[in-house]
């Protein structure tokens, strides 16, 4: 008999691997190149919420990362439906309300994945989806056109 074994995966730690503001990602410091890596890694961002850790997650490997601002980026928004498109390859409805400013650069955030952290997780807009949700904003500045309805937009100072 073996002396105590330890049930389940080992405890997450820090491997080096940096999902920046941009979205773009490095390992020990260095840029990550390879296109079709980067999209595997975005593909692959988990968040765990009993751990309250993001983690990349491919087959059964998993390694904790270190987020600089959001995990998840918002890479079209659908103004006839109101649904992003995330960075994971998930799609979800876009709670107006969530919407906020970069501190970092002014770039618009908003929340997500409200299923696993009631305030949701944050994901930052990409330079189309942005474009695509400033040009559903109506006329009066104040709200957003999703469908036939207007919803309020909430204070975006930076």
């Amino acid at each position: 008999m073996s002396a105590s074994v330890r049930p389940g995966p080992p405890p997450l730690a820090p491997f080096g691997l940096v999902l920046h503001h941009d979205g773009s990602w490095t390992h020990e410091g260095q840029p990550i190149g390879n296109r079709k890596l980067r999209e595997r890694f975005d593909r692959s961002v988990r968040y765990l919420p009993e751990e309250q850790k993001f983690v990349v997650q491919i087959g059964r490997f998993r390694g904790e990362i270190v987020v600089e601002e959001a995990a998840f980026f918002v890479r079209e928004f659908d103004p006839a439906t109101g649904v992003v498109a995330l960075s994971d390859g998930s799609r979800e409805p876009l709670r107006v309300g969530s919407l906020s400013v970069s501190a970092r650069d002014g770039a618009l955030l908003c929340r997500v994945k409200a299923e696993l952290r009631p305030a949701g997780l944050l994901a930052r807009f990409l330079h189309g989806a942005h474009a695509e949700l400033l040009n559903a904003v109506a006329d009066d500045g104040a709200s957003l056109r999703i469908g036939s309805a207007l919803h309020p937009l909430p204070e975006l100072g930076a």
